[in-house]
Order: C-alpha cells, then sequence, then structure tokens
C-alpha cells in the first residue's frame, strides 16, 4: 500500500502563486504516472496535470501555460506549480501515482489539499 500526502494548498488572490507537493511512501522511480487531480464543489474530479514515465507531461486546456508538474528523484517529491491563479482554479488538489509491480498496477491517492481563490 502506497500512501501520498499533500501540502501546500491554501487561501490565494486571483493571480497569485502556490506550489503543491506531495510525498509518497514509495519511490517515485516505481510510478509509471505521477498525478494532479482536482475536484471543484458541485464537480467531478478531473485531471489537472500528469507526468508518464517520468518524461512526458500532458495538461488540461485551462491550465497549460499556468501550471507546472515535475519530480524530485532526490527528494522523492512531486510538485504542482501554480501561476496565476484563477477562482475556476479553487478545489481539492489530489497527487495521484500508478503503480506496476509484477503482474498488478494499483492506482493511489492522497487525502487531497483545498485551494481556495476567490472570485
Amino acid at each position: 500500500q502506497v500512501r501520498l500526502v499533500e501540502s501546500g494548498g491554501g487561501l490565494v488572490q486571483p493571480g497569485d502563486s502556490l506550489r503543491l507537493s506531495c510525498v509518497p511512501s514509495a519511490s517515485i522511480r516505481s510510478f509509471n504516472a505521477t498525478a494532479w487531480y482536482r475536484q471543484a464543489p458541485g464537480k467531478e474530479r478531473e485531471l489537472v496535470a500528469v507526468i508518464i514515465s517520468g518524461r512526458s507531461t500532458n495538461y488540461a486546456e485551462s491550465v497549460k501555460g499556468r501550471f507546472t508538474i515535475s519530480r524530485d528523484m532526490n527528494k522523492n517529491m512531486v510538485y504542482l506549480q501554480m501561476n496565476s491563479l484563477r477562482p475556476e482554479d479553487t478545489g481539492v488538489y489530489y497527487c495521484a501515482a500508478d503503480q506496476c509491480l509484477g503482474a498488478g498496477c494499483n492506482d493511489y491517492w492522497g487525502q487531497g489539499t483545498q485551494v481556495t481563490v476567490p472570485s
């Protein structure tokens, strides 16, 4: 069982920046993909950004050019740098990881961290 712990959320003003951090209990080298999702009030959870196999990255259209996902292999952490925040970025942000060992793969989720950008 892999645990993921997010931090860095908070209440910020439009145009501000935040950096979210995710600390997994397993090596990030063991993950096929690491991602950030978010869930706004009354909406479904959506993919924000993902790193696949430590190489390629993909972003939701709404955050392209503003958000950056990255990994620090030495610190074993995953980050989401969020710039030019907007009210529509408000939500609970979740760190997620996909790990395949042997014949099986599992998805793991953190508990989430709240980001609030008032209008």
